[in-house]
């Protein structure tokens, strides 16, 4: 499917449902809302739309929310999918799963999240939290505040996520639930030590004690996951014309499939206790264990970039579109990748109220230790040189590139341990066989706040509260890397040994790559081959490696006070908020600045500021007060990444310009991080017009702007090196040069009308009851340049259209729904070489979801569900590109459907 129908498909779901709203509006006008529909007793997602639109509809800010269908039931299977329905709000995947979003067009870096309220660490090296670690079946709901409040501390710039635990003294009534699922990877099993069955498990509890003034909850959730992918990725391409003209030919091409299984262990506990009318405190605690582990196998193929001739098939626009390369000599891999981490955390909350006056004190920890591994071995028909080579013919397409291969890359007798290519000769004599890269993040933030709140009657300002905020965080990233030679190979001394692969590694079967036409790879146990010595591991002695470790520092303080204010305009009611914070940054960064092997300098560089952040939420009530409309003012913030706030640096020094003085030819150069960075900031406009025309139907429509005063992107500036250690002999007449770095910018500006729907079908015909629809489309527009003034690529994360839609029916306990969502293209954020951050240009997608259920509501089976679930039903692919043409893919991953049949059952 073309992305223009992806988009007319995702688009029509949003049209036909405008079409159905003139008949849904008069109809409401005439039978107000709560002359019928509180007559009907509903549950499922139902409830959870109802439940989701009066957290909308009574807050004081611009939020979107997601609600719970039961306990343990969120209305998707992951946090991240169910948030992405939400208006303005696209998902990525990573792995076949939903795990980080792009808000109103800005990617992960600009949005904060919280749990209860509170700011959480990460297990990656950005401040972005991965939504796969919270289990959604843990929450109770999910809001997304597009607009700040000054009592809310570490909000984001695109907007804040606020993940909520359940309240037991709330919930009011003692409940125990539990629920099993088993899930099944459409793709089947692509490697022959992998399963394509899971399961998921989950158990609640919720209960009150002592007169109800005590309240006690808890979730647990455990995860067994499989994944399935066909992965491919192309090297790039290359003009293969003389002196570098057209056409474009395949420069080479990496082909695997990947078995992936994750488990994931979360418990959330809550603990409330209310003894008297003025004193209520609250205890929080979240830990997750979550463990993925990954098996890729595959091959490969060095093309034009391997110094091969194609042979040239066919040429359409510019590229080679069919052809074949002679002599390939393919790499065959077997690696691992693992990832553990635990994550932890705990909030305290009190709150004593005397007459008007109300204190409140909070206290937070929240830490994640991640350690990851990723494992390379290469094996072929010999080493650079030696063995024998394939012929392979390609085809180059917007679906990707499809290959046939001649060569059995699954038999052991041909197949051996070896490096073909000789990568890594500079290090490893006779070029490395493998590389062993050991990822390592360490965060911890501590959190105390305090605040007065003083109530006043009879007046336009109800209230006013002050308070201070002082927060501690310490992230740590540390990546030890190794190259691998074969022990056989380090001891030969002319480093041409190729070992055949132990009996004792191989796993039985070949690894299924026919969806790219390579055929069967041979499977072996690399974890075997590192833990019996078949490989020497050599410290990767590159300056590149000796930079990566980097620690911050961030002590900030924040003052605020805000006011809510409450006051009628003639027929008109205004409620909302105004207020201001005052952020105090204290950071500082700890790290290397390397010029070569042994030839460096530790340094802690840092900045200090302070920055003025006012809010207003202003909601106008009108004489109909199921018509709102809202504004939102505000400055905004968001702080630089970590990776680029390190003080690590790398280091160039050429000895043969020693005698320049200008900075710019001088013998210094240098690349990495900037621990001087200010944060992006922005002055935002928000107007949002709401009508509420039933309990689970209203149309809004958003208009926002944002001007970025600043941007941060990577520019060569005037550096003084001063101190940093050089080689050779002679000292430089200067010790200014050039630094290539992230550095403040300017900004731009960002814009754009989010129209959301919810529409249930008996508010047109009460003969459509338990029929409805959900949709809403976002439209964005920016002139923000993110990699400097002149430059063409879009914002990372930045999906001009975002249409999405359900449609739904639950009534009597029969739930099923269809969800379509869409974004168009985008800058799409991936792994790249030694786990470091790309960016590439990702294609439009439409996923397609589905699911059906029942609930026995009575009898002896009452509280017992039953559900069946299925994502990715069209198997659409994650699809990358460069040189703005779609059919020079880069990443071509399919993740297969996912299917999930369960059982619930609640007392």
């Amino acid at each position: 499917m073309s992305k223009h129908k992806n988009l007319r498909l995702a688009l029509g779901v949003t049209v036909a449902a405008i079409s159905l709203l003139p008949a849904g509006l008069a109809l409401a006008q005439a039978a107000p809302a709560g002359d019928t529909l509180d007559e009907i007793v509903v549950s499922g997602y139902r409830q959870s739309l109802e439940n989701a639109i009066a957290l909308k509809r009574e807050s004081s800010q611009i939020v979107e929310a997601v609600s719970a269908e039961d306990i343990g039931k969120l209305p998707d299977n992951s946090i991240a999918e169910a948030i992405a329905r939400l208006p303005g709000i696209a998902a990525q995947r990573v792995d076949g799963r939903a795990q980080s979003i792009s808000l109103r067009g800005l990617g992960p870096d600009f949005t904060a999240t919280l749990l209860n309220g509170r700011e959480q660490v990460s297990t990656g090296n950005n401040r972005s939290v991965e939504f796969d670690q919270y289990p959604s079946e843990v929450m109770s709901s999910v809001l997304v505040y597009k607009s700040p409040e000054a009592g809310v501390v570490g909000q984001g710039l695109a907007g804040t996520v606020d993940l909520r635990t359940m309240r037991p003294l709330q919930h009011g009534k003692r409940v125990m639930a539990m629920s099993a699922r088993t899930e099944l990877a459409g793709n089947g099993k692509l490697n022959p030590d992998s399963d394509k069955l899971g399961y998921r498990v989950t158990g609640a509890y919720v209960d009150q004690f002592a007169n109800d003034t005590l309240g006690v909850a808890i979730s647990v959730a455990h995860i067994n996951q499989p994944t399935q992918t066909k992965y491919s990725r192309a090297w790039g391409y290359p003009l293969s014309g003389p002196a570098d003209t057209p056409p474009r030919v395949l420069g080479g091409i990496e082909n695997r499939v990947n078995s992936e299984t994750l488990k994931r262990t979360g418990v959330t506990a809550t603990v409330e206790y209310e003894p008297t009318d003025n004193f209520a405190t609250t205890l929080d605690l979240y830990y997750s264990h979550f463990d993925d582990d990954q098996i890729q196998r595959g091959v490969e193929m060095p093309f034009y970039w391997g110094g091969l001739t194609p042979v040239v098939g066919s040429v359409d626009n510019g590229l080679v579109t069919a052809g074949s390369f002679n002599n390939v000599k393919g790499v065959v891999r077997n690696d691992m990748r693992t990832t553990k981490s635990d994550l932890f955390s705990a909030g305290w909350n009190g709150k004593y109220t005397v007459d008007s006056w109300t204190l409140a004190l909070d206290a937070s920890y929240s830490k994640v230790k991640r350690d990851s591994e990723r494992l390379e071995t290469y094996a072929g028909t010999g080493r650079a040189g030696v063995g024998a080579t394939d012929r392979v013919d390609f085809t180059t397409g917007n679906d990707g590139n499809r290959l046939t291969s001649r060569l059995n890359y699954a038999d052991p007798s041909l197949i051996l341990l070896t490096g073909p290519q000789g990568w890594g000769g500079d290090v490893v004599p006779g070029g490395q066989d493998g590389y062993l890269n050991k990822p390592h993040v360490d965060d911890k933030l501590w959190a105390v706040r305090g605040d007065i709140t003083k109530e006043f009657d009879d007046s336009a300002v109800k209230s006013v509260k002050l308070g201070v905020n002082y927060s501690s965080r310490d992230k740590t990233y540390r990546q030890d890397e190794f190259y691998l030679a074969l022990t056989a190979n380090v001891k030969d001394p002319k480093h041409n040994t190729s070992v055949p692969i132990p009996a004792a590694a191989l796993v039985g079967g070949a690894a299924d790559l026919s969806f790219i036409g390579v055929g069967n790879v041979i499977a072996y146990d690399p974890r075997y081959l590192l833990g019996n010595g078949f490989y020497t591991q050599i410290a990767c002695p590159r300056v590149d490696c000796a930079v990566s470790p980097w620690d911050l520092n961030e002590d900030i303080v924040t003052g605020f006070i805000k006011a809510d204010i409450e006051q009628d305009l003639g027929d008109v009611t205004l409620t909302g908020n105004v207020g201001l914070q005052v952020v105090h940054t204290d950071q500082s960064s700890y790290g290397a600045a390397v010029t070569g092997p042994g030839l460096f300098v530790m340094r802690t560089d840092g900045l200090k500021y302070t920055e003025l952040l006012p809010s207003a939420n202003l909601v106008f009530a009108l004489p109909n007060p199921d018509h709102k409309i809202r504004v939102g003012l505000s400055r905004q913030m968001a702080r630089a990444r970590p990776d680029e706030l390190r003080a690590s640096t790398k280091v160039t020094f050429d000895e043969t310009r020693v005698n320049n003085t200008n900075p710019d030819v001088s013998a210094w150069k240098a690349e990495g991080g900037n621990a001087q960075l200010k944060p992006w900031m922005a002055n935002a406009l928000d107007v949002t017009y709401e009508y509420y025309f039933s309990k689970a139907g209203y149309v809004a429509l958003n208009g926002f702007y944002k001007d970025l005063k600043t941007y941060i992107y990577k520019q060569a500036t005037v550096f003084d090196f001063t101190g940093f250690a050089y080689t050779g002999n002679r000292a430089p007449v200067t010790n200014l040069g050039l630094n290539t770095r992230p550095v403040n910018g300017d900004g731009g500006t960002l814009k754009g009308v989010e129209l959301a729907l919810s529409l249930p079908f008996e508010d047109i015909h009460p003969a459509l009851e338990g029929f409805g629809l959900t949709a809403n489309v976002g439209y964005t527009k920016t002139s923000i340049s993110p990699d400097g003034p002149g430059s063409s690529q879009p914002i990372p994360g930045f999906s001009k259209w975002t249409p999405q839609g359900t449609f739904y029916y639950d009534l009597n306990g029969i739930s099923a729904r269809v969800s379509v969502s869409h974004r168009s293209k985008y800058r799409a954020e991936v792994n790249g070489f030694g786990e470091g951050r790309t960016l590439r240009n990702g294609k439009a997608e439409t996923l397609v979801d589905a699911q059906i259920g029942y609930e026995f509501q009575e009898g002896d089976l009452e509280g017992l569900s039953i559900v069946l679930q299925g994502y990715n039903l069209t198997d659409e692919a994650f699809v990358t590109y460069e040189n703005d043409d779609t059919r020079n893919t880069i990443n071509y991953e399919k993740y297969g459907s996912r299917y999930l049949l369960g059982v619930s059952y609640k007392f």
